[in-house]
């Protein structure tokens, strides 16, 4: 097989001095896909960003990159002419790779006309084809949407489209999965596939779900610190890790079946949330009502924990946001330690009540912060507003928070520019249990962390949740984590709760086609 990527002895300087790869090589033929895995900060976007000469202004840059014989840092017509036709890129954060004020339909086709020369309606017949094969269900109704039509689950799938447009010989993917569902994440790792079985493609693909690197990965390389640790073939790697880092990943991964301390059902019998019939639907001026979420029934004990799951418009994240008081039920009632959530607070005093009983950690880490505020300070704001902690109090807490969900005291002074997506969802939660609300609601609220620091968040909320009766509910796609953080779970469907049930039992023999389905998608290692 050709090599179509061939990095050697890759580092990089920044004007301070301070070096972030050492002297990194790997490789990737035609047609195999090379798997780029390690913790937020190992150096692996910034590897993958390399390979089409993304690099940081004024970096000193060692060592040799060649795609397909053709080096992007040779100058600006080299890295154009790979960036045109030999590779393409997929990022982790759709909404951040896509002009919000063009059609879908400009996106996909854009490569195709400007670089390639195609016609307009050849471009729109190749975009329908795309759209397609990555599984949207109205390709053609799609292309004339504009990107705040979609969810982010679809988004990722037309910038898939996108990068796949112009056939390129390697495709580099970052984290390209992370905010789909486990069956479009089955759906979108088959088209992959299939497309370097069939086109030769090769394709660099970075993730921290290990289950999915082994399931759809040839060969793994594994980074730490700006430095590769471990390489070889994906069983061996994760049935046999022989770097002592390698082994504490596997051991974090969560596994949908195999031995695990079960999470610990509540003890009580005092009901801390209870949704009763409730219900909403979206009226559209034009066009058919859409039914989010139809007379939806829960109660979770206080102290206790329940994962809801389900594909992307299953009604997860409206059900969460009506309990929370973000969206009001057309129906049903939601009580809250035994106080109705019905109506908007209007006092202070209702308002902070309302915060302390509920706070709610969202999917996406990028839209939780305020950029103009560091992070310390956005958690003295909460501590300040809701214990009546000041000063030195205020500081030491929000020290020890950070500290809880994996963060040094460093970044008390930091602003969210300067965090990846993990580092932002962790300084998210650490705000939301600054609180100490009586219910949290974590929407996929783990789906950006690593495997360590998901472990890490996952143990601390459980020990949270022990020491200070925390009840919780957890959204999630993850059924391996469900299966770590929660004792019961519920499944939804188009709106409606499907199945429910103690986890074990729902995940070890499910009772409804649809649960099966979810549980035949999620990712299993190649033996």
């Amino acid at each position: 097989m050709s090599t179509l990527l061939d990095i050697q002895d890759l580092t990089l300087d920044l004007p301070n001095g301070d070096r972030l790869l050492h002297g990194i090589s790997l490789q990737v033929a035609a047609g195999e896909t090379v798997g780029l895995v390690g913790e937020s900060g190992s150096g692996k976007s910034l590897t993958a960003r390399a390979v089409l000469g993304l690099l940081p202004d004024r970096s000193a840059v060692g060592g040799t990159i060649a795609v397909n014989g053709r080096s992007p840092l040779a100058g600006a017509a080299a890295r154009q002419e790979i960036r045109r036709h030999e590779s393409a890129m997929v990022f982790q954060d759709p909404r951040a790779g896509v002009n919000p004020m063009r059609t879908v339909g400009d996106h996909v086709t854009e490569a195709l006309r400007l670089c390639e020369g195609w016609s307009r309606d050849a471009a729109h017949a190749r975009a329908l084809e795309l759209l397609t094969a990555v599984g949207l269900p109205a390709p053609e109704d799609h292309l004339r949407q504009h990107p705040h039509e979609l969810s982010g689950g679809m988004l990722q799938r037309v910038m898939i489209a996108g990068a796949l447009s112009a056939s390129p010989g390697l495709l580099v993917c970052d984290e390209p999965t992370t905010a789909l569902d486990v069956t479009t994440q089955a759906e979108i790792v088959r088209v992959l596939r299939e497309l370097c079985a069939q086109n030769g493609m090769g394709m660099l693909f970075i993730t921290h779900d290990l289950n999915l690197a082994g399931s759809l990965c040839d060969r793994l390389v594994v980074m730490k610190d700006g430095a590769v640790i471990e390489e070889g073939p994906a069983t061996a790697v994760l049935s046999a890790p022989a770097a002592d880092y390698t082994r504490r990943l596997v051991a974090a991964t969560p596994r949908i079946s195999g031995a695990i301390t079960a999470p610990s059902p509540a003890t009580g019998t005092d009901a801390q949330l209870v949704v009763s019939g409730v219900g909403k639907t979206y009226r559209r001026r034009g066009k058919e009502p859409v039914v989010a979420v139809a007379n939806a029934e829960l109660s979770i004990p206080r102290g206790g924990s329940l994962a809801v799951v389900g594909e992307s418009g299953s009604g997860k994240s409206t059900l969460a946001r009506m309990i929370v008081g973000l969206e009001e039920p057309d129906a049903g009632e939601i009580r809250i330690g035994g106080r109705s959530m019905a109506g908007i607070p209007r006092s202070r005093v209702e308002r902070l009540e309302r915060a302390k009983s509920v706070q709610m950690v969202f999917q996406d880490p990028y839209l939780s912060l305020d950029p103009r505020i560091p992070v310390g300070r956005a958690i003295d704001d909460v501590l300040t507003l809701h214990t009546g902690r000041r000063g030195a109090a205020a500081r030491d807490r929000a020290v020890e928070l950070l500290a809880a969900v994996g963060l040094g005291e460093e970044y008390v002074a930091a602003r969210p520019r300067t965090l990846s997506g993990g580092q932002r969802q962790r300084v998210a939660i650490a705000r939301a249990l600054a609180v100490e609300p009586a219910l949290l609601v974590m929407d996929e609220a783990t789906s950006a962390l690593d495997v360590s620091v998901q472990a890490q968040v996952l143990d601390l909320v459980a020990g949270i949740r022990r020491d200070q009766g925390l009840t919780l509910l957890f959204i999630s796609h993850d059924l391996a984590v469900v299966r770590r953080v929660c004792a019961e779970t519920i499944v939804m469907r188009r709106g409606e709760i499907v199945e429910a049930g103690s986890t074990e039992q729902l995940l070890g023999d499910p009772q409804h086609a649809y649960t099966r389905l979810l549980i035949d998608s999620v990712p299993v290692p190649v033996a």
